[in-house]
């Protein structure tokens, strides 16, 4: 582990260890390992444990594996579960429905021993990161600083048209959502570089593009989409626009989180149920959001979205009851199936659906019933419990920290540095590592994002974009 002490990768662990001494108090045992995240990212972001990089400022080097990915991975699986618990505790909006409610103690346990294993899997994930976080990186290949502007802004434009070419290819839609995820951070920052270059054709082109992937995100069903693309664009714009991107994004991202829940019900009960086109739902769920309008399908609280969508720790819990209570570990078991994953249909047409795959052991498990019809996919985190418990846990979210920083450092020795390698390559092909799916999902995306970016490498070296370093 070079560049930081073998004993101070222990300190990001200690908070896992009091988690357990408290194990007999699940209240108590819960909040230590909650604290115990921001503790990590305290030690992690403060370059305690390991310095951090120095050859960018934090502005400019963001979208780094330790900043954003860690940020956003480990924010969403272990802090979000707070609302959870203080539901389990029997409050609502944070005030106590009853004095008289009674915790049910089994389910307090399971999700203190749920945020345990949170605060292992923080801890290994980033101990993953420090251990390969080695800059500068020395790229093999430059690209002259005139040229970035206008290569972002022909990417924006050629991978959009790509994303949906590998849509209507059967077999090969696989390769759609990565280049669609380029498309989307390519426009972003191309419309971040061209504001400030004042370049007028290029911001009105790009500034078209990513309306156009808002309005994807908003027809899209999910929060993820919609949330994701108002925060790229502020990380792209804030070293150059500090002040105005804190006092504007900010309250924007916070106002999602309060309108989201009723519009996302809204527009999926319209959408989905209802049977109404894209636009009309959409606007029907605005209505509904903003408080106008028939309101009726709005039926889930923002509570309701906090507490049991916001995070993943319910169905996690379900998981840990029945495994290995009632359902033996799984092994290798995902790890072959990922294998399988990994081959496009477009070679093996009868191949098992991925899908019909990760929700069979969410059937097995009792997380869902046959009958319903909901995808309730496990997390990343989820299937290394499933395969081998905690230990499962702690060595696959040690690989999943190594894996992405040394494909970060890879995309940058590949194209010549930071913007076009971690902000453009990485954060565009790997997004997937921002939030991590199922085992199946996660590997067979990784792997065939990887092999898009050597391809699109040496694409960029055939055309003399990128020139080798002598």
């Amino acid at each position: 582990m070079k560049g930081a002490a073998f004993e101070k990768y222990i300190i990001l662990y200690l908070p896992w260890l009091f988690s357990l001494l408290f194990k007999a108090d699940p209240e108590v045992s819960y909040i230590v390992a909650w604290l115990g995240s921001f503790f990590i990212f305290y030690v992690t972001l403060s370059g305690k444990i390991k310095p951090l990089p120095t050859d960018r400022s934090t502005a400019e080097q963001i979208m780094r594996p330790i900043f954003l990915v860690q940020i956003i991975f480990a924010g969403y699986m272990a802090c979000t579960s707070i609302f959870f618990f203080f539901d389990v505790l029997g409050y609502q909006d944070f005030h106590k429905t009853s004095q008289f409610y009674l915790v049910d103690q089994n389910l307090l346990e399971l999700t203190a021993q749920c945020q345990r294993y949170y605060c292992l899997a923080h801890a290994a994930f980033v101990t993953g990161i420090l251990s390969f976080m080695n800059y500068p990186v020395k790229s093999k290949y430059r690209i002259e600083d005139e040229k970035v502007a206008d290569l972002l802004y022909k990417m924006a434009i050629v991978t959009l048209p790509v994303s949906i070419l590998f849509l209507k290819i059967p077999g090969l839609s696989q390769f759609a959502n990565q280049f669609n995820s380029l498309s989307f951070i390519a426009c972003t920052i191309a419309l971040a570089f061209a504001i400030p270059l004042h370049k007028i054709w290029n911001t009105l082109v790009c500034f078209g593009l990513y309306l156009f992937n808002v309005y994807q995100a908003l027809t899209s069903g999910f929060k993820e989409p919609i949330i994701l693309s108002i925060l790229v664009l502020g990380i792209f714009l804030y070293p150059t626009y500090k002040k105005l991107v804190f006092v504007t994004f900010v309250p924007l991202i916070i106002a999602l989180f309060v309108v989201l829940p009723t519009y996302n019900q809204a527009y999926r009960q319209s959408a989905w149920a209802d049977d109404v086109s894209a636009d009309e739902a959409s606007q029907q769920a605005l209505d509904a959001a903003l408080g106008s309008g028939d309101n009726s399908a709005a039926k889930e609280t923002n509570w309701t979205f906090l507490a049991y969508r916001l995070s993943e720790i319910e169905m996690f819990t379900k998981f840990v009851k029945s495994t290995p209570d009632k359902m033996d570990f799984y092994d290798f078991q995902l790890l072959q199936q990922s294998a399988i994953a990994i081959i496009p249909r477009i070679f093996w047409p009868s191949k098992p659906v991925t899908e019909e795959l990760v929700m069979q052991r969410v059937y097995d498990a009792g997380v869902v019933s046959y009958n319903s019809n909901v995808s309730a996919k496990p997390a990343f985190v989820v299937d290394a419990y499933l395969s081998y418990g905690g230990i499962g846990i702690f060595i696959a979210m040690l690989i999943y920290g190594s894996l992405a920083q040394l494909i970060s450092i890879q995309a940058e020795k590949l194209f010549g540095g930071y913007v076009l390698g971690t902000a453009l390559i990485f954060s565009g092909l790997f997004q997937i590592l921002w939030r991590g799916l199922s085992f199946e999902f996660l590997i067979n995306t990784v792997f065939w994002s990887y092999v898009s970016m050597v391809i699109i490498h040496k694409i960029m070296v055939s055309q003399h974009i990128l020139k080798e370093v002598a």
